[in-house]
């Protein structure tokens, strides 16, 4: 059998009319002979919905029950689908995580698939039979349901066309693919033809609302080839695939920038082993990501400043958590939710001298000063101040040539 896997997210199946073209686009690939397994989110909206009602009933709802109540959009969406398919003539049944099953492991709203028993889908499909999988849903081994986290009907897309050995996996969205910078920032972005995972992972890790990290990771591991593409117009996507696949000369293969980054900075702390982990630790505790970190010694060795960037939401509970911290000592705190992160990613930066400083000189010329710097293989960030922000991306696009 040669076996597709469709996913649609929740702006593709946002509303009845949105169903109604999904379900030509699945009847499209039927045609075409291939064996399609679909995998759906919940409507849009739907997901959050929900979530609200669960905290007007309660500020620490059941994990337990917030996954059988959030599953419960994708159910809806499932049934819809394949009840628009029968009405066109063709076999089709939604099937929840349990009734295949998908087997998770780890905690709820955050679990993984560990296994899934394909029995009843092949026969199902021999049968002629199109599936309609749940998203972002699975069932424990003491049969409790399960949900996979933000991004888990992408997840739930990339590990069924892994166990079931997919000839391809396609995520449908509402966007023509992954591009360059995002557009709304600035317009002249470009869509990418095709992206390593390392790249994407890069892109989606610092900004990119695409595909989650999470998603990313797993098609990564799993060497599973996406396509991400847009179900409202019939153009070519973006291929997500791995680096040897891939004939590219551009050094930079995109620029990503966040909006909702804090920067945090204790003046004259008294140096000394184990004072960053006795900083960090309680924000790790409380599940606070700590990204850049800069650190510059006082010139009598005493002392440090030491800046580090957060989400801004964090930044009034980080501060708390600093304040009460009997385990370290320092003379000022700083906080400064008025910066942006902007950050170049792509492989070809390894074999290529010198893209650091054309990065810096096209932000020196632009008169933008930048606060911290982090590096990674393939990728480089920098904080600036976020009245800055479209002016950078604007001046690393065209420093790259990214819209050629």
């Amino acid at each position: 059998m040669k076996i597709i896997v469709l996913k649609f997210g929740g702006t593709s199946v946002g509303t009845v009319e949105r169903i109604k073209k999904v379900a030509d686009i699945i009847v499209s690939y039927i045609k075409k002979k291939y064996k399609v397994i679909v995998i759906s989110s919940a409507m849009s909206g739907v997901t959050n919905d929900l979530v609200k009602k669960s905290e007007k009933i309660s500020k620490e709802f059941e994990p337990r029950e917030l996954d059988t109540l959030l599953s419960t959009g994708e159910q809806a969406a499932c049934s819809l689908l394949a009840g628009r398919l029968c009405h066109l003539g063709y076999n089709s049944r939604s099937w929840l995580g349990w009734q295949i099953p998908i087997i998770t492991s780890g905690k709820h709203s955050s679990s993984r698939i560990v296994n899934i028993n394909k029995k009843k889908i092949l026969k199902y499909l021999k049968s002629g039979g199109i599936p309609i999988v749940a998203g972002f849903q699975g069932v424990n081994l003491q049969s409790e349901i399960t949900t996979l986290g933000r991004g888990g009907s992408d997840t739930s897309a990339i590990m069924v066309a892994k166990f079931f050995k997919a000839f391809k996996c396609i995520i449908y969205t509402d966007v023509i693919g992954v591009m360059t910078t995002d557009p709304r920032v600035f317009k002249k972005a470009k869509k990418i033809k095709v992206i390593s995972y390392e790249e994407m992972l890069e892109m989606s890790s610092l900004g990119s609302k695409v595909m989650q990290s999470s998603s990313v990771q797993e098609s990564r591991l799993n060497r599973i080839d996406v396509e991400v593409k847009s179900s409202f117009k019939n153009n070519n996507g973006t291929l997500i695939t791995k680096r040897k696949n891939i004939l590219n000369n551009k050094i930079i293969t995109g620029v990503s920038s966040t909006k909702n980054d804090a920067k945090i900075t204790l003046i004259g702390v008294k140096d000394r082993p184990g004072i960053a982990a006795s900083i960090f630790k309680p924000l790790s505790d409380n599940n606070i990501n700590v990204d850049m970190v800069v650190q510059n010694i006082s010139s009598n060795g005493n002392e440090t400043d030491l800046t580090f960037t957060i989400k801004s939401e964090d930044a009034s509970k980080s501060e708390k958590l600093i304040k009460k911290n009997k385990k370290i000592n320092f003379k000022k705190i700083k906080i400064d939710k008025n910066v942006s992160k902007v950050s170049i990613i792509g492989v070809g930066m390894i074999t290529t001298p010198g893209v650091t400083y054309r990065m810096f000189q096209a932000l020196s010329k632009n008169k933008i000063n930048i606060m911290v710097i982090s590096t990674s293989e393939i990728k480089i960030s920098v904080l600036i101040s976020k009245k800055h922000l479209i002016k950078a991306v604007a001046a690393l696009h065209k420093e790259f040539r990214l819209s050629n």
